[in-house]
């Protein structure tokens, strides 16, 4: 009997669980730990950000779900991966012992390296649910007493489609009070052109992203250096391709959220340098595997992925829900691989598939492979995408109440689309 053991209950852990648990024998064990007893629907947090959303609406709590699957549940979180012995200290002190180890963290948010930056400081943050319901609390108060937004992504962020989707599904709610006029709106990014994503672009996103922000008047800064937050201002440096400070800006604002950068979770930072990258992110083969330690694997937001092109300012890769499914069902099957004595085999496709809401309308775009070169690249617009992206959160948070990792709808959709989680 294996146990299997992973770290994380979101997007990547879960979809790793419930395919571990149909992949696998009912001999293997199967234990997920998380540091929070509940599931949150993250992409819903830009809705819930402006009230769209209630937090009943888009969480659940874990244990009764996974225990329906046979899956051993902890919310002790997890506080040191000891690898050389195979075993890990949680958060109450106690201690598990595992066969396979999948890392599915996500990232730590990195406020602190920016002075007055997030939650604690002086701009918002729609990263968590936690967050995105102080934001609200905030911008109701705004509401009252409108006045400059600016809204962005600084330096090391890797998740650039929030921020552009929550900076136009405050342009609707604007527009739909009535008062967009009474609000001057900039997008700050270290992006190298509006429409990047850490991708290098998908299709026309460049023009169409820019098409958007003109048609809306939402000025932007690109190749901007966000150096810190005071109460009301932000101090922009915007920099050439060779990382040289052409032009300082000083933004007030009476409204701002802007994404930080991301780290490695501590218990995942802290492994060393064969591990771990300089920035505390778990290092990976082509089958998810650590180099160092091959019975561990990484899903997700917390694995090293190098920069996509050059670029002035440093811009993460961003791990899609759909990229990090396909992760997950290449490690589970490799685990599989390895406990019957088998080479692994199973290769992520890194395929990509992003709704992008915009209030009343919305942008989508498919990457196949996500990282260029692609087989596929496309970014359309439409109010489609809207009721796809409203869609798509009812169906995510049933398939992960149900316990399955894909059911029969999805096969068939990423058939149609010509795309697969593994090659």
């Amino acid at each position: 009997m294996a146990h299997i053991i992973i770290i994380g209950a979101s997007t990547g852990g879960l979809p790793a669980a419930y395919e571990a648990r149909e992949l696998l024998s009912k001999e293997h064990q199967i234990t997920v730990i998380s540091n929070t007893p509940v599931f949150h629907f993250v992409p819903s947090n830009p809705w819930i950000a402006v009230g769209w959303r209630k937090r009943k609406e888009t969480s659940f709590n874990l244990e009764s779900y996974l225990s329906a699957k046979e899956i051993t549940f902890s919310s002790a979180g997890v506080t040191e991966i000891r690898a050389n012995n195979n075993q890990l200290l949680l958060g109450d002190g106690s201690t598990l012992d595992y066969d396979y180890l999948i890392v599915a963290t996500g990232p730590k948010l990195a406020f602190d390296e920016i002075e007055g930056l997030g939650p604690e400081g002086f701009t918002h943050s729609i990263c968590t649910i936690d967050h995105a319901e102080k934001t609200y609390t905030s911008w109701q108060e705004f509401m009252k007493s409108p006045g400059p937004i600016v809204v962005g992504a600084v330096q090391g962020a890797s998740c650039y489609g929030p921020a552009y989707e929550y900076a136009l599904i405050l342009n609707y709610a604007l527009r739909k009070a009535k008062i967009r006029d009474k609000v001057p709106m900039t997008f700050v990014t270290s992006e190298p052109y509006i429409g990047h994503l850490g991708l290098g672009g998908v299709g026309d996103s460049k023009g169409l992203l820019e098409s958007e922000f003109r048609h809306n008047d939402i000025k932007w800064i690109t190749n901007g250096k966000v150096q810190r937050v005071e109460d009301g201002k932000m101090i922009v440096e915007e920099v050439n391709e060779q990382a040289e400070t052409i032009k300082t800006h000083e933004l007030a604002f009476s409204f701002s959220m802007m994404l930080p950068a991301f780290k490695g979770v501590d218990c995942v930072a802290k492994m060393g340098e064969d591990v771990v990258n300089p920035r505390g992110f778990i290092k990976v083969d082509e089958f998810q595997r650590n180099p160092k330690y091959t019975n561990i694997y990484g899903v997700g937001v917390c694995i090293a992925i190098p920069p996509v092109g050059g670029s002035a300012l440093a811009v993460g890769v961003p791990k899609t829900g759909y990229m990090i499914e396909s992760m997950a069902k290449a490690a589970v099957s490799n685990i599989k691989a390895a406990i019957e004595g088998k080479a692994p085999s199973a290769k992520a496709t890194w395929d990509a598939i992003c709704l992008a809401d915009m209030g009343n309308t919305g942008a989508a775009f498919v990457a196949s492979p996500q990282i260029p070169p692609r087989n596929t690249a496309w970014m359309k617009k439409g109010k489609w995408v809207h009721y796809a992206k409203v869609g798509f959160e009812k169906y995510f948070i049933y398939k992960m109440k149900k316990g399955s990792a894909e059911l029969a709808f999805e096969k068939h959709l990423l058939k149609f689309l010509g795309l697969a989680k593994t090659k």
